[in-house]
């Protein structure tokens, strides 16, 4: 299993690098929309779609939504609200899950939520492209993430004692998201003092830091939510030794939306 995830990071690397920081305007949004479409086919089959038509009908609906929010840039903000909302209804679902199924039990509800989960997410790397510092917004959202998981991982490995979410996903435990908080808290800090920010702005940054790495574990537990529900370890097997893009993802799909509506707030799109 470990060769394999090295294997495939090995040759899906240079891709992914290439397509966030050297693709600009269409081409990457198209790039971008391309591995939402996937997650949009594998959301399909967490949600029961098991016939491939069905499947790639979903994913078609989502690639045509996608093209509307490009030619339409007036719907960036209404876009980023609804993916801010949704991630506020989603921590709800988690922590009320198992009972909270019922809320979304019905097919057009889960079909929405697909919707609420992918396009917001396209939406904001779109939107980290058109505004200074492009790519370092986008590192910047990735940097936050992958820290909180590296982080989660060692602490909740060495001091996990108390399950955060054992309905959802036994493994975790607050001891590791404690850790993957400190562990970009330290980083955010790091980048702070080196580049001279003010007092003001480094705690701005510091609470932006935590709200942005709090809902990443919401996304990650929701993923898992919808895949315990359906009786399934991975969103496909695509990708040998991860499983499929969703499992790689989830967590950026709730970080990037939140991220963007606090940069919006900040005055980042009008600098």
């Amino acid at each position: 299993m470990l060769k394999q995830r090295i294997i495939t990071a090995l040759i899906l690397l240079p891709f992914a690098l290439g397509g966030f920081f050297l693709l600009e305007g269409g081409w990457f949004a198209l790039f971008i929309g391309a591995v939402v479409s996937v997650g949009a086919w594998e959301w399909a089959r967490l949600i029961g779609f098991t016939a491939q038509p069905q499947r790639l009908a979903y994913a078609a609906l989502v690639a045509m939504l996608l093209v509307l929010l490009f030619n339409i840039p007036q719907l960036a903000p209404w876009m980023l609200l609804l993916g801010v909302c949704w991630w506020g209804v989603a921590t709800l679902l988690v922590l009320g899950y198992p009972g909270s199924s019922r809320h979304w039990a019905k097919l057009p509800v889960r079909l929405l939520i697909g919707l609420l989960i992918l396009l917001p997410a396209w939406q904001g790397l779109v939107l980290f492209k058109q505004w200074p510092q492009a790519n370092g917004l986008i590192l910047a959202v990735m940097v936050l993430v992958w820290g909180a998981d590296i982080g989660a991982y060692f602490a909740g490995k060495t001091f996990g004692k108390h399950k955060l979410a054992p309905q959802v996903s036994p493994g975790k435990s607050w001891e590791g998201v404690f850790g993957g908080l400190l562990a970009t808290l330290l980083i955010c800090l790091g980048l702070g003092l080196y580049q001279g920010w003010s007092l003001g702005a480094l705690l701005l940054a510091l609470l932006g830091t935590v709200l942005v790495v709090s809902i990443s574990v919401v996304g990650d537990l929701t993923e898992s939510m919808f895949k315990r529900q359906a009786g399934i370890k991975d969103s496909s097997n695509l990708l040998p030794g991860h499983g499929g893009v969703l499992d790689r993802i989830d967590s950026l799909t709730a970080a990037i939306p939140v991220f963007a509506a606090l940069l919006w707030l900040a005055g980042w799109a009008g600098l």
